[in-house]
């Protein structure tokens, strides 16, 4: 099945590729993604995001069309003595026009691949209570550990409960 799309680990950020993942950042976040940021989203403070992103203990894959970033996913590795055994899986995005196509369950494919490479049993994550990545967490196997009421803030200023998901790599 020909996709379109393609899954690539960046190990460096060069401008073209931070100027499409600024893009990538700012539309996700206005269309309402709860990755850590409000809209509307100033691109020069996406910009400097993207600059602190890539380090010793993260690792960044983005999905390509046609040359363009349409969907991004980071592993941190934990360092901790307690913790070499475990990663977190964060900000998880694709583009409001690529969503529901498989880029997202792909992203994740890679991050969980490099886990296992880099020996890691557990991995972690959370995302907003209600929002359509719940369903996708759920059917790659992930368990819901629970939920802490009132942990982010929204665009309108409600606060919402975050849900903690966890999956054992461990035996698979």
């Amino acid at each position: 099945m020909t996709t379109g799309w393609i899954i690539e680990e960046l190990t460096e950020l060069n401008t073209e590729d931070a100027n499409r993942l600024t893009k990538l950042l700012v539309d996700v976040v206005e269309d309402g993604a709860s990755i850590g940021f409000l809209p509307p989203l100033d691109p020069h403070v996406a910009r400097v995001y993207w600059s602190m992103v890539l380090g010793d203990h993260v690792r960044l894959w983005v999905a390509r069309l046609n040359g363009d970033i349409v969907g991004s996913v980071q592993l941190h590795l934990v360092a901790k003595q307690n913790g070499r055994h475990r990663a977190e899986i964060a900000k998880l995005m694709v583009h409001p026009s690529s969503q529901r196509k498989g880029i997202g369950r792909s992203l994740m494919h890679a991050a969980e691949a490099r886990a296992r490479e880099e020996k890691r049993s557990l991995l972690v994550l959370d995302t907003r209570e209600g929002d359509p990545s719940n369903g996708l967490y759920a059917s790659l196997g992930y368990t819901e550990a629970g939920k802490i009421p009132d942990y982010a803030e929204s665009a309108d200023g409600k606060l919402d409960a975050s849900v903690f998901y966890f999956k054992r790599l461990s035996g698979e």
